[in-house]
């Protein structure tokens, strides 16, 4: 599997929605598409108009079965890019 970012801008009114659609993203994951698609974190921002958005890091065969999770759960999925690197504040950064 590949590792993803997936972008979802104001996807959710309030915490309860956001709560119901991540109870939704783990069934898809868990029970739908277990070989195709892993779910390891998600950053929840808050956007300018007080709705909820994410910033979502996924396992996947391709890109296309993140957009499949996304309309099996329900969920918007605005952009997803493919991750190429990962710097941590240890390594990688110029002195």
């Amino acid at each position: 599997m590949n590792s993803y970012v997936i972008f979802r801008r104001n996807a959710w009114c309030d915490e309860a929605a956001l709560e119901r659609a991540a109870g939704r993203s783990v069934q898809v994951c868990n029970e739908e598409m277990p070989e195709r698609v892993r779910w390891l974190r998600t950053y929840v921002c808050e956007e300018d108009d007080g709705t909820l958005g994410s910033v979502c890091i996924f396992q996947a065969v391709d890109r296309e079965a993140l957009f499949e999770h996304a309309r099996r759960s329900g969920i918007a999925c605005d952009a997803v890019m493919p991750i190429v690197r990962t710097v941590t504040i240890c390594e990688g950064l110029p002195r």
